[in-house]
């Protein structure tokens, strides 16, 4: 199911199902084939593609309340495409029923037992989607099981028990897996559920705990309303807390990759407070905790981030000790004693009641820490830049930035236009210094945001401007702070490509020395 704003082309889909092939998921509900031109699209690009373990499967609805199943064209499109296996949705509720379908309680239950019957005569393996389940089962616990009977019956593969509406809890998950079980004793169980009452991936352990052998969910919880189950956090759960193999290591530790990859191709920024996969899952920034980790990681660590293919970081903040600072100088390659630990550490509680934030500027504190160090030689000397808006008549705007910079004793005056003055900044900078230092060519900004510290003092106050910026491979944070917005995004800015270039840097070509600058800005 999409979320609201989320949509993929039928080519990002087919990759989404490889990731997930390569993560080894046995079932991926592709759609609905031919219900839209994407779908049907999606459908024939995946009919040619091989897949390692997964099987597509295909979405649909039982057949119209008036329709014979051979005669409805929903399940023809179902039985005669590729997928081995079909998901068919049925109504599980006698509300919906009567209130949404507008069938009597007989009509529902043949249309669930012809729709599961003429599918598997057509050689697929059928699972039945029991819509709104524990609803209805709370209305009308007898009809809802029904349901799941006539489905049985017909040759359903699995019955699939679903929170609809998102808004049960585990106890009554519980209670009504215990009933079915009784009732029907053979019939193979799966558990699909919605995160509206914030419970999706607990209301699913809970259903595997009651004999579930199929979970539905998405990627990062990603669905309607408030979203799907999580599947990442399940399949952990599963396998580092319940015992329950799933996956073997390798593909286990691309549970982070897999989870990035997705956002990304969303275009969405990864939700760092993630479990097992969040940039922050793994982040220990109060000194208690970072001492306790670099004693012993079971201290502060529930499993090892590397069993999920992510990292441990030590956040820095006002609440780091120095301790943390020879983690993370450790993890940049500095030795940091006693003296310049405290160093550092008296310096970020300084930036940081003036509104910097580290956690999420890992480069510009790199910096900072290389600073400290004594060994860090910055990308250039800055004379002064300037940047012009003009508004005119028409309503274009236009934004012009010069910048005068002093690098290898050699006086560079750059002018360029942007889409806005961070944006003319940035390719003035580049254009000054862009064939020197090639490497900048393959770093980006992906993220810029603005945030004002103290809102009382209005269009005076402090603003903090925070660049995500990556070289393809890595993404690291810079920070600026000002009264000026446009200066705290230059600092950013500035910071996010020096981050880039630590240790990249190729000699400047011939002709061009390194010499101390006459303007030190």
């Amino acid at each position: 199911m999409g979320g609201g704003g989320m949509t993929l082309t039928a080519a990002e889909k087919v990759r989404v199902v490889h990731a997930l092939d390569d993560l080894g998921i046995e079932l991926i509900e592709a759609g609905f084939p031919a219900s839209n031109p994407k779908e049907q699209e999606l459908f024939e690009l995946l009919a040619s593609e091989r897949l390692q373990r997964a099987q597509v499967v295909a979405f649909g609805m039982t057949r119209r309340r008036e329709t014979r199943a051979e005669q409805d064209e929903g399940l023809r499109l179902l039985a005669g495409c590729f997928a081995p296996v079909c998901t068919l949705v049925g109504k599980a509720s006698v509300l919906h029923v009567e209130k949404v379908v507008r069938a009597t309680r007989e009509e529902n239950l043949a249309m669930i037992a012809d729709s599961v019957a003429f599918l598997v005569a057509a050689g697929k393996r059928v699972l039945l989607d029991a819509e709104h389940f524990f609803d209805g089962f709370a209305i009308d616990p007898g009809y809802s099981l029904d349901c799941l009977r006539a489905a049985a019956e017909a040759g359903a593969e699995r019955l699939v028990l679903c929170d609809t509406n998102g808004g049960s809890l585990p106890p009554q998950i519980r209670t009504a897996f215990a009933v079915v079980r009784e009732a029907l004793p053979a019939a193979a169980l799966g558990i699909h559920t919605h995160d509206d009452s914030g419970c999706a991936v607990a209301n699913t352990l809970t259903a595997v705990e009651s004999g579930a052998t199929q979970v539905q969910g998405t990627i990062n919880g990603i669905g309607e309303r408030t979203g799907n189950a999580n599947l990442i956090t399940i399949i952990a759960d599963l396998q580092l807390k319940m015992g329950v193999p799933l996956l073997d290591p390798q593909r286990l530790a691309r549970l982070t990759e897999t989870a990035h990859f997705v956002d990304e191709l969303l275009n969405r920024s990864p939700d760092p407070s993630q479990p097992y996969v969040g940039k922050h899952a793994f982040a220990h920034k109060a000194g208690l905790h970072a001492a306790g980790v670099s004693a012993d990681e079971r201290t502060f660590e529930h499993v090892d981030p590397a069993v999920v293919g992510n990292d441990r970081d030590v956040l820095i903040s006002e609440l780091a000790g120095r301790q943390s600072i020879v983690a993370k100088a450790e993890q940049a390659g500095v030795v940091a004693d006693g003296d310049l630990a405290q160093r550092i550490v008296d310096r970020v509680k300084e930036l940081e009641h003036e509104g910097f934030q580290f956690e999420a500027a890992d480069g510009s504190f790199e910096l900072l820490l290389r600073k400290e160090a004594g060994d860090y030689e910055p990308l250039f000397r800055l004379e002064s830049w300037r940047v012009l808006v003009e508004k005119r008549a028409d309503g274009k705007v236009e934004t012009e930035a010069t910048i005068k910079i002093w690098l290898g004793g050699e006086r560079y005056v750059r002018t360029a236009e942007g889409n806005g003055p961070v944006n003319a900044l940035d390719n003035a900078l580049r254009e000054a210094i862009g064939e020197i230092y090639p490497h900048l060519r393959d770093i980006h900004l992906e993220n810029f945001k603005v945030r004002i510290l103290d809102e009382t003092k209005g269009t005076g106050a402090v603003t903090r401007v925070l660049i995500d910026a990556s070289d393809g491979n890595e993404v690291w944070g810079s920070i600026g702070v000002s009264e000026n917005v446009i200066a705290a995004s230059w600092d950013a800015l500035v910071d996010s490509l020096e981050y880039g270039m630590q240790g990249r840097r190729r000699r400047p070509p011939e002709g061009v020395q390194e010499l101390p600058s006459p303007v030190d800005g």
